[in-house]
């Protein structure tokens, strides 16, 4: 009897060992950036022309950030929201990544999670051949252990027979492999081996970007030769696969029983591509703004998930830029050595405050040897922005920046407005954004 009660003894010490280990282990973090995905494609933000239902699942039942701005177009939001700087610190030119910088993968490896980064990369600076552009172990070089990517050395297709890099090798497809399903499941695999790790994921998607072709779930897929047809039609179809890729994630998460304490976020890297047109409850007509500055251009989705934060349904209608991401994940990870531009909104995760961020500020200079009459600085607040060149927009009222408002008309209020967001915007080291190009074609 006495040895039956000792052992119970020690089960019941073990087990609360084991969960006092688990209330205190650090959260694992997720972050997903779909590809050219503006705020509009989502059901649960109002769109009308696409099937969103795992995320707007994940919104209901998790947070929902209504007001997320990006930088507009591709490196510049990925440089931006992996060192938490804004560009004119330490952009070098499109399509790469300096060197020299540190990523937030660096910084999660030393504080002791396990890294790993699959999808697109195209920042090896391949297109200008700079040094190591055809080095396979430059994903190790900004933190991450592990990774599967679409341009890392090698051009090639995305989506069916793609060149994917795994690893230091380049895996051999086949017209029948799909770009996007070879990355998520090695996101499945990594969650497998390192689930009773502390684990970053990001996983920078393939999918929404053009060519606009059919996915595995589209009938035209079943015709090998009809799998990289381009049409605008196929838009439709990328959206709800990235809907379904996201989904075999939250699933794998549950299986493994480490979904409650793993942060999950979802966002888009700008705003969606010129050529698509979407349909949304409040819009008719809701045209892609990629590669531009206003809000169709720089606003896009944001979805997070960590049931251990017991945030359910909760809608945060503040500003949070890409900046913010990194001191994010640093809060989370107990680290307080990586200074950024960002701020943390850790602490919105479980309720405690809301985000500190007043107002959000985007650099944009995409081709440092050119100026075009689309690049340069706004500083803005839920509902006004002013521009570099003085350009002050009401957004509740004038979306597409139709109608900038006159000096001579300004309420007091608006003055005020205007004023503070004058003296941050002059706060910034200047920059000439004089233009010398009408190259205004979309990256």
């Amino acid at each position: 009897m006495k040895k039956n009660l000792l052992i119970l003894c020690s089960i019941l010490c073990l087990l609360q060992f084991v969960n006092a280990q688990s209330a205190n282990k650090k959260p694992n973090i997720i972050l997903i950036m779909a590809d050219d995905m503006g705020f509009e494609c989502l059901g649960v933000n109002g769109s009308l022309s696409y099937q969103t239902p795992v995320l707007d699942k994940l919104a209901n039942e998790g947070m929902r950030f209504t007001k997320c701005i990006s930088q507009p177009v591709c490196t510049p939001s990925r440089v931006k929201i992996m060192t938490g700087k804004y560009n004119y610190r330490n952009y070098v030119d499109f399509g790469y990544l300096d060197v020299k910088e540190k990523t937030f993968g660096n910084m999660m490896k030393e504080a002791g999670y396990k890294t790993m980064i699959a999808g697109k990369w195209q920042l090896s600076g391949a297109k200008e051949k700079r040094g190591g552009y055809d080095d396979m172990q430059r994903p190790q070089q900004f933190g991450f252990d592990e990774y599967c990517l679409w341009q890392l050395t090698k051009k090639g297709p995305r989506f069916a027979n793609p060149f994917i890099e795994q690893n230091g090798k380049l895996l051999e497809t086949t017209i029948d492999d799909y770009g996007p399903d070879i990355v998520s499941n090695y996101i499945l695999d990594f969650l497998e081996r390192n689930k009773k790790e502390s684990f970053f994921v990001y996983y920078p998607m393939i999918l929404v970007h053009s060519p606009f072709v059919p996915t595995p779930d589209s009938p035209e897929w079943k015709n090998p030769k009809t799998r990289s047809k381009h049409d605008n039609k196929f838009f439709a179809d990328m959206v709800n696969y990235s809907d379904k890729v996201v989904g075999k994630i939250m699933s794998k998460l549950k299986e493994l029983k480490i979904d409650d304490n793993t942060i999950v976020i979802f966002t888009g890297d700008n705003g969606t591509n010129t050529n698509i047109v979407s349909k949304t409850k409040l819009y008719d007509k809701y045209p892609g703004g990629k590669s531009s500055m206003p809000d169709n251009g720089t606003h896009v989705p944001m979805i997070v998930s960590w049931p251990a934060g017991k945030q359910k349904g909760i809608e945060i209608n503040e500003l949070i830029e890409f900046s913010d991401f990194m001191p994010t994940f640093a809060e989370a990870a107990g680290v307080t050595s990586y200074p950024t531009d960002g701020q943390s909104f850790f602490k919105t995760l479980s309720g405690k405050e809301k985000p500190p961020r007043e107002t959000a500020f985007v650099h944009y200079h995409p081709y440092p040897e050119k100026v075009r009459d689309k690049d340069g600085r706004f500083v803005r607040t839920l509902d006004y922005k002013l521009y570099h060149d003085g350009r002050f927009y009401f957004i509740p009222e004038d979306k597409w920046e139709k109608k900038p408002l006159q000096a001579n008309l300004l309420s007091n209020t608006q003055k005020a407005i205007y004023n503070k967001l004058k003296t941050e915007m002059d706060s910034q080291p200047p920059y000439d954004f004089t233009i010398t190009s009408t190259d205004n074609s979309d990256e």
